[in-house]
């Protein structure tokens, strides 16, 4: 089953009214899944934020942390990122360790994710603050085998971000070639814009299609792009 999960960055938000207005979209199109995370969180939304997503929708909202803070145990998950693209030993076990008493003491769900970072043509917020170098667009072989070995080191979801605001989506073939190796969930973001772009990254593998940047520019295309990616489920 093709999904589309709508990621909200509490920091891109203007005011709980276009929360609200956003919300309400995803639960028109039917959208899979929420996500909630970014790679800073300065407005002091991020609590309130939550509260309002699981108080006006049945979505199943997914942290997507950008730090050990974005934590919250109304959520129905949290994607436990383990960046495996990068050589970052905080971002690969370190910041985990401190974490992982305190959502062991949530309950919520934790999903072990291998995050890969692909160059997207910019330098993105999350490859800045990562401290990382993206794999590059164009070496697939990479790419498989970085996702091959987070699978046998046990991770259960691989993640491939271009990240927020990137140029170029992430290549088909890249995307074919990793999931010709893995047998769980992939998740693909970053640059997709258009239900055209959409259609050719569920055809090529991915399972769970991101959405976050394009829809805060413009919100109409959830039930666009929602709409594109369920109807690869009807074959």
């Amino acid at each position: 089953m093709k999904q589309l999960a709508v990621l909200i960055d509490p920091d891109s938000l203007s005011s709980e009214t276009d929360l609200l207005s956003l919300i309400d979209r995803c639960n028109q199109a039917n959208v899979d899944m929420i996500l909630v995370g970014g790679s800073l969180i300065t407005n002091g939304f991020w609590d309130r934020c939550i509260e309002l997503i699981k108080s006006h929708t049945q979505i199943p909202l997914v942290l997507f942390p950008g730090n050990i803070m974005q934590t919250h145990a109304a959520a129905d998950a949290i994607l436990f990122l383990s960046m495996i693209s990068g050589r970052n030993p905080d971002l690969l076990i370190g910041k985990h360790v401190l974490a992982a008493p305190l959502l062991k003491k949530s309950g919520i769900e934790v999903i072990p994710t291998g995050y890969m970072i692909v160059d997207g043509g910019n330098i993105t917020s999350v490859m800045y603050m990562s401290n990382t170098t993206p794999l590059p667009a164009d070496k697939n072989n990479i790419a498989s085998c970085t996702a091959l070995a987070g699978e046998m080191l046990g991770l259960k979801v691989i993640y491939m971000d271009a990240g927020s605001g990137a140029v170029n989506p992430i290549r088909p073939s890249m995307i074919s070639e990793v999931k010709s190796q893995i047998s769980g969930p992939l998740f693909i973001g970053g640059g997709i814009r258009t239900k055209e772009q959409a259609i050719e990254t569920c055809q090529a593998g991915a399972d769970i299609i991101v959405v976050g940047n394009a829809i805060e520019k413009n919100p109409s295309l959830v039930g666009e792009l929602c709409q594109a990616v369920h109807s690869l489920n009807k074959f």
